[in-house]
């Protein structure tokens, strides 16, 4: 029960809790606190100061605010959590934290601007910044880490691209019908599996063929854009997809980025046609091997064996090898009729992987873990897009950069400035322990204190973050 008086809620409790008078004067207090983290590290990333320059001709005559500041803003705002450029709220009624914050109708025009040769230039910001990052782990850590596959590190680089259905609950421009009779976009996406980093993504029509070669050409070319040319052109990348990626002319495409100085390789899914099936029906028992677990241990009841030069691929790059997969099914698994008659559920992978460079069973399970873009995809929904604001398709495309603006924030908080538990938790854990932590506002010295509450219990991390930014190398202005 509570009673009111004079604005003021007296809450009455029956239970063992303290009883408490609650009232909407509070100052000094603020809320989110932990998101100035990512505000600062924008600005020392060098991300702020691109986002400025490549929309510099967005910028009102006279005052006004800067448009590079407000996408900022808008990519902090998504990778707190918020959905709606309405959110912005949250940053703009806290100025002695987050500064002046631009208004909602001032964020929708800034979108509203972004034509396609401001995306270009938010793009290259973005890969501007994201070298710097990369420089800073660089210096302050171990670098970029190593993708991780059956218990071991993987050499280079690993891209995933895969393609994801949003749902859209309003008419909006170029949403369509898509396969799984919903309404809505099938964005097509690239994460970088190393840092969870969201390198490129094309938003499409729901519609949108989920095999088309020239969005998956897009999509990588965008996505190794993104990557530093230290990294791009002295690194081995592989490319992995599920068989929508397992286009012929997407295969070749990969194939001759080799002759652009990029040492890039495929892993990608295959259907399994009746030339197929007829190879596996003739394996000898002898050429299985026990399949692995991520951790290098063994897969109880799965086997792997190659089926290179056994079934005919006309049109695949020279050297593609093909490798199969049988488990034992698990409840509820979809089964072909050719499963349900081999008793066992069968998956084939391509790659151009060269014998001598990793055992059958590991370039299976490196290829399994292709699986985790779907983690980095249901955790981009909660940051950003999953949900469009607008009727008009190219501000929806604009909010998808920022969104993945948003989710490289938070991979360069984690790989720069967190340690242990927080460093590879998603996003949901990281805002409930770290980003939306509650402080307090004091003034003394000529200095504004931003204070923790000292019974929070992630306290010393969020205060050793910011302490970790403040010693981050800065980039050359």
């Amino acid at each position: 029960m509570s009673a009111q008086r004079e604005g003021t809620f007296y809450v009455h409790t029956t239970g063992s809790r303290p009883r408490l008078v609650v009232s909407a004067d509070g100052r000094g207090v603020v809320s989110h606190a932990g998101s100035r983290l990512l505000a600062d590290l924008a600005d020392a990333t060098g991300l702020t100061r691109a986002f400025s320059e490549a929309l510099r001709r967005l910028r009102p005559r006279g005052t006004g605010h800067d448009p590079g500041r407000i996408a900022v803003d808008l990519a902090v705002m998504l990778a707190d959590g918020g959905e709606a450029i309405a959110d912005l709220t949250l940053l703009r009624d806290q100025p002695e934290v987050f500064g002046p914050v631009a208004s909602t109708p001032t964020a929708w025009r800034l979108l509203a601007g972004i034509d396609p040769a401001a995306l270009k230039a938010l793009r290259a910001a973005r890969a501007a910044a994201r070298e710097i990052a990369w420089l800073q782990a660089g210096e302050t850590r171990h670098g970029i880490p190593a993708a991780q596959a059956g218990g071991r590190e993987l050499p280079g680089l690993v891209l995933d691209i895969d393609a994801t259905l949003v749902t859209c609950h309003s008419e909006k421009e170029n949403a369509a019908p898509t396969y799984k009779r919903g309404f809505g976009y099938h964005p097509l996406l690239c994460f970088l599996d190393n840092t969870g980093e969201a390198l490129a993504g094309v938003l499409r029509p729901g519609n949108a063929a989920a095999n088309t070669a020239a969005d998956h050409i897009a999509v990588l070319d965008a996505a190794l854009a993104q990557i530093p040319d230290a990294h791009r052109h002295g690194t081995e990348i592989l490319v992995r997809a599920d068989s929508a990626g397992s286009a012929k002319a997407f295969l070749a495409h990969i194939r001759a980025l080799r002759s652009r100085g990029i040492h890039a390789s495929f892993s990608v899914g295959w259907s399994i046609t009746e030339p197929v099936r007829r190879a596996i029906r003739h394996l000898p028992d002898r050429v299985w091997h026990p399949a692995l677990e991520q951790d290098g241990s063994l897969r109880d009841g799965a086997e792997v064996a190659e089926l290179t030069g056994l079934v005919n691929l006309p049109g695949l790059p020279e050297g593609t090898r093909i490798i199969v997969r049988r488990e034992r099914p698990h409840p509820g698994a979809q089964l072909s009729l050719f499963d349900l008659d081999e008793g066992m559920r069968h998956q084939i992978l391509l790659t151009d992987t060269p014998h001598g460079q990793g055992s059958l069973q590991l370039l299976e399970v490196r290829h399994r873990a292709h699986a985790r873009v779907e983690d980095r995809i249901r955790c981009g929904k909660t940051t950003g897009f999953g949900r469009f604001p607008s009727r008009h398709f190219a501000i929806n495309t604009a909010w998808l950069e920022l969104s993945l603006t948003a989710i490289d924030l938070l991979a360069w908080t984690q790989a720069l400035l967190l340690e242990g538990e927080l460093a590879t938790a998603e996003p949901k854990k990281l805002r409930y322990r770290v980003l939306h932590a509650a402080a307090r506002i004091t003034r003394g010295a000529r200095r504004l204190h931003l204070r923790i509450a000292a019974t929070w219990p992630w306290r010393h991390d969020l205060a050793h973050a910011f302490t970790r930014l403040q010693a981050l190398p800065r980039p050359v202005t």
